[in-house]
């Protein structure tokens, strides 16, 4: 079995002094890949080392929109030289917060819709975080055309995923299907066709049920898989078979993990 991690923050601080050791209880759980999506700028530069060093994790660099400080503009400036310069999987974590007060809705939108133009321009999928905001994101995605992606930790209907997917996105899938209490998200997974569907941890954020209150970490992801399955009565294996593929083919990966990427 071979389990595809799409969103897992492995560069931050929680993680210090002891990657070597998740990613190896990752890869006994299962899981041999990770797509490590960059929260700010700051964090480029340890991401590209971690992914130059560690077989099987992908970066993705962006502006995640809860931490849009400093001169954002530069950070936008400087992101297609990045990924001209280094290799990349995905354009991200970027996209739209309408749950967190405080934050700068225009300023949000303006750095989301530059980040979208940046994936076009390169042919790079996008790192989606859309919290109270689908319908927002649908609109830009939309506007800007000819990005595919995934929309991480999935929180909007049925009829937004059906319009994503035939935009080329698929929904992330992770620790908050595990909750009993989940229903609609529940609901979602049961009926959706499983090529829409991408799992993934959030490390070290949104651990699953039985991990409740604890650090999240990729190994973790089984616990996804098995909900997942059970919700849709069908095998471990095959949710893990196709959903790999699905994260695969979206971030154009060849047999070997090498992907279409820059640099």
């Amino acid at each position: 079995m071979r389990l595809f991690d799409s969103h897992a923050h492995l560069d931050v601080a929680e993680f210090d002094g002891e990657r070597d050791a998740v990613l190896q209880r990752a890869r006994d759980a299962g899981v041999q890949d990770v797509l490590v999506p960059a929260i700010d700028a700051a964090h480029w530069p340890g991401l590209a080392a971690l992914s130059c060093a560690q077989t099987g994790v992908h970066a993705a660099y962006g502006l995640h929109p809860m931490f849009l400080r400093g001169d954002v503009d530069a950070d936008l400036d400087a992101l297609p030289d990045w990924i001209d310069t280094h290799p990349t999987a995905a354009v991200g974590e970027c996209g739209l917060d309408y749950f967190v007060e405080g934050l700068d809705g225009p300023l949000q939108e303006r750095a989301f819709r530059r980040q979208l133009e940046v994936a076009r321009d390169f042919d790079l999928p996008v790192i989606v975080h859309a919290r109270r905001a689908v319908e927002a994101v649908l609109g830009h995605l939309r506007a800007v055309g000819g990005v595919r992606g995934i929309i991480h930790s999935y929180p909007g209907s049925f009829e937004q995923a059906e319009q994503l997917h035939r935009l080329g996105f698929l929904i992330g899938i992770g620790g908050p299907v595990t909750y009993e209490r989940a229903n609609r998200l529940r609901n979602l997974v049961a009926r959706a066709p499983l090529d829409w569907i991408a799992l993934e941890t959030d490390a070290p954020d949104q651990p699953d049920a039985g991990h409740r209150g604890q650090r999240n970490e990729p190994m973790h992801l089984r616990a996804v898989l098995r909900c997942v399955a059970g919700l849709r009565d069908e095998s471990e294996e095959r949710i893990a078979e196709q959903t790999t593929a699905n994260v695969r083919a979206l971030l154009r990966l060849d047999s070997s993990g090498a992907g279409a990427t820059t640099a």
